[in-house]
């Protein structure tokens, strides 16, 4: 969790914010969000490679590109065990280094 709060509070906070809210019609919340709960591998391959196109987080649209951050796997996996955990998520199963070495773009 340490570990993955770190690299969330590098890369993601700018435009997430710090209680994870986000930007209302600009960058999805991923607190309470049943996008980041519901969607595992999207969630994963979003941080991994990057995200175009439209989503829906919590009802709403969003559809502004999220920029490919260059984390290795085992980031990848921190990070989203720090999300998945935080500001109302619950993840009980977390994400492993080889969970994310399989998501492909």
């Amino acid at each position: 969790m340490e570990r993955g709060e770190e690299i969330y509070m590098d890369f993601c906070i700018v435009c997430h914010m710090g209680n994870g809210k986000g930007v209302p019609k600009t960058f999805p919340p991923l607190a309470y969000s049943d996008y980041l709960m519901t969607k595992r591998n999207e969630s994963i391959k979003a941080i991994k490679y990057g995200l175009s196109g439209e989503i829906k987080v919590n009802g709403d649209s969003y559809n502004m590109p999220m920029a490919r951050l260059g984390l290795s796997d085992d980031e990848v996996a921190d990070v989203m065990n720090y999300i998945t955990n935080s500001w109302g998520n619950t993840n009980s199963s977390l994400i492993t280094e080889k969970e994310v070495s399989e998501i492909q773009q």
